[in-house]
């Protein structure tokens, strides 16, 4: 399994904290389901959008208080879900691994990979 976030661990910040357990697993799983749903919505305009050029991307995860020391950290993270999701990894494993190298929560990592396929990788939305 590669690192998400090899650039920016230290740049994704919530002040939420994180434990590790079944339950939470599935909690992560379900909040995945509802963060993709609103992602979509949220990130819709810019699935098209370069690395360059991905104005509602680092907006999506703000609005949420996920933070990144740059928005070209945000925008490797994000491909780097895409990555995963390429390699075969599923949503919910991807948002679990995110939880185990950041601090963010389920739900925030739930979120942060629903923005990051609804912008960098529509084509893993289901």
């Amino acid at each position: 399994m590669t690192s998400l976030f090899n650039e920016a661990p230290a740049g994704v910040a919530t002040h939420q904290l994180r434990s590790h357990s079944a339950l939470q697993s599935l909690i992560a799983g379900l909040v995945l389901a509802v963060a993709l749903l609103s992602a979509v919505g949220v990130a819709a305009p810019t699935a098209h959008a370069d690395a360059d050029d991905n104005g509602n991307f680092p907006g999506a995860l703000s609005s949420r208080g996920i933070t990144f020391g740059s928005r070209q950290a945000a925008t490797v993270a994000g491909h780097a879900v895409c990555d995963e999701l390429d390699r075969g990894m599923q949503a919910s494993d991807v948002a679990n691994e995110v939880i185990t190298q950041t601090n963010l929560d389920g739900y925030h990592a739930g979120f942060f990979v629903g923005v990051s396929i609804a912008a960098f990788c529509p084509r893993h939305s289901q």
